[in-house]
């Protein structure tokens, strides 16, 4: 009886320390950009205000939203570049 591992190919990853994740490494270069940075302050002062009252409805989902998208904008730019 044939094992079902004779079938598949053994396939072992190169050691983790070798690796380097190129969306974070692009994320970090992206974030000193002047419009994304901008984005991020205004994203934490929505934060801070949020916290400091005890009682809102306010969220910074908005102000995150926009963030995010403009900084994943940043990376799509050049991450598939840098994959194999």
């Amino acid at each position: 009886m044939a094992s079902w591992k004779n079938w598949l190919p053994v396939v072992k990853a190169e050691d983790e320390e070798d690796l380097v994740d190129p969306q974070a490494t692009l994320r970090e270069k992206c974030q000193t950009k002047g419009h994304i940075e901008s984005l991020y302050n205004k994203y934490q002062e929505c934060n801070d205000r949020v916290n400091g009252r005890s009682r809102t409805s306010e969220t910074c989902m908005e102000e995150l939203f926009d963030y995010v998208a403009e900084l994943d904008h940043c990376v799509a730019h050049s991450l598939f570049n840098k994959l194999k």
